[in-house]
């Protein structure tokens, strides 16, 4: 994928070279509108640098993709960043850290083809678990009608 986006046009700022299954760092900018690597959802150490005007511009490029497993905003007004996060479609998203958290006591998962389900916590409990109830009448029931 970083060799189709350099055959593309974009710039590395940073070439991580891939030795069997390692992946070092890549850093890439200058990616043309339509890069299929700006619609990929990235699994490895691979940062696209892409230049937006304004927090409208910047949600729209974040939601335009089919993905939305996590995000992350870097701010130094934490209620922007919060607010900024509401409006970009993912699973998970932080203010101020990495995209990777994993806590076994908060719910773990995307949107879109990112998936619509949870890990962790409760949503564990909600996703292997049905609800029912069953009730037991001993003796004569009085209704009330």
């Amino acid at each position: 994928m970083v060799d189709r986006a350099l055959a593309e046009g974009a710039t590395a700022l940073v070439r991580g070279r891939t030795l069997g299954n390692l992946v070092e760092p890549t850093v890439l900018s200058g990616l043309p509108a339509d890069s299929p690597l700006l619609h990929q959802e990235i699994f490895g150490p691979v940062v696209l640098l892409v230049p937006f005007d304004g927090d409208e511009e910047a949600v729209r490029i974040a939601n335009d993709t089919p993905y939305g497993l996590s995000g992350a905003v870097h701010t130094a007004d934490a209620e922007r960043g919060v607010n900024f996060a509401h409006r970009v479609e993912t699973g998970m998203f932080h203010v101020n850290d990495s995209t990777v958290q994993d806590d076994p006591q908060v719910a773990f998962g995307g949107e879109k083809a990112s998936g619509f389900s949870r890990l962790n916590g409760e949503a564990t409990v909600e996703a292997f678990t049905t609800q029912k109830w069953i009730s037991v009448q001993h003796g004569r029931t009085d209704f009330p009608f």
